[in-house]
């Protein structure tokens, strides 16, 4: 288990990565406890994964970036499906609870419901996970620290796995090969690759992973580029490395995506705010950016 807390007290974060049995589809646990004494304001991005969000007592308001559309504001268990566009989340500065992430199929079979349902949105868990998700809220508030809490998601998740969906190994093998390429394997390819035809393999995606392959494609590209990015590679090599046709279309589509420019986005990250010096919800990737309350 990763743990890190503030000397005074005003913040605390947990990861873990979760049981054997439960990898690679369930990618991680973070815990994170907050009292900043003043509003919290996040840009988060698309990350290619689907999140189930617990809360203990406080309230989370999750707005779209680009529209202002709400997504969710709530106390209770939430779920975030696929994103394409990016999301801000505001708190009043206090903040406690867990996130666990999963890769997408692994979400299908947990929930046994199909992800278009909850494809670029955040939904209430009630009526995905039923009365077991607010069961496991409570418990998980109720236990005594973090490795507690870790051991419970372990025991549920292990559970509802046994008994949810089955996904196809197709479907699944599709994804791991449009992850592998970040994003930029045709689909033509990936259907050729699968044995289905195009209009097959959308169905397939829509059900399992939330999006059709080409909305999939484009998010993946994104975290392709943000991985380029954090490592110091320019938008110009960015762009060519992850087959944009030019600097501009990488440009207009990072902007759509993220809300920010590529240069802008980087100068975020690099500002000091107050609270926990890592900010991304998945261990090393470039998922989120604090912004001014």
């Amino acid at each position: 288990m990763w743990h890190r807390q503030c000397p005074a007290g005003t913040w605390e974060v947990a990861r873990q990565l979760p049981h054997p049995a439960l990898r690679p589809g369930v990618l991680q646990y973070r815990g994170f406890r907050m009292d900043l004494g003043g509003p919290r304001r996040r840009l988060e991005l698309p990350s290619g994964s689907i999140t189930i969000v617990f809360n203990f007592g406080e309230r989370l308001h999750v707005t779209c970036a680009s529209s202002g559309r709400v997504l969710a504001s709530s106390s209770a268990p939430v779920v975030a499906g696929m994103l394409t566009r990016p999301s801000i989340g505001e708190h009043s500065g206090r903040l406690y609870g867990m996130e666990v992430a999963l890769q997408p199929w692994a979400a299908f079979r947990l929930f046994d419901t199909p992800l278009r349902e909850i494809a670029d949105a955040m939904a209430p868990a009630a009526p995905i996970l039923g009365a077991r998700g607010q069961l496991l809220s409570d418990a998980l508030a109720d236990a005594p620290g973090w490795p507690e809490r870790f051991a419970l998601l372990d025991t549920a998740l292990r559970h509802w796995t046994d008994t949810g969906a089955v996904p196809c190994a197709r479907t699944i093998h599709a994804w791991e090969q449009l992850r592998a390429s970040g994003g930029t394997m045709p689909v033509r390819e990936l259907a050729t690759l699968t044995g289905w035809g195009e209009r097959h393999l959308e169905r397939r995606f829509l059900e399992q992973i939330g999006l059709t392959p080409k909305g999939t494609a484009r998010v993946l590209r994104l975290r392709r580029a943000l991985a380029l990015m954090a490592d110091g590679t320019s938008p110009a090599d960015v762009a060519m490395g992850c087959r944009f046709y030019d600097q501009a279309h990488f440009n207009r589509e990072f902007k759509a995506m993220t809300g920010q420019a590529p240069l802008r986005f980087m100068a975020l990250r690099a500002l000091t705010r107050s609270g926990p010096p890592a900010v991304d919800r998945l261990e090393g990737e470039l998922t989120s950016a604090v912004l001014d309350a």
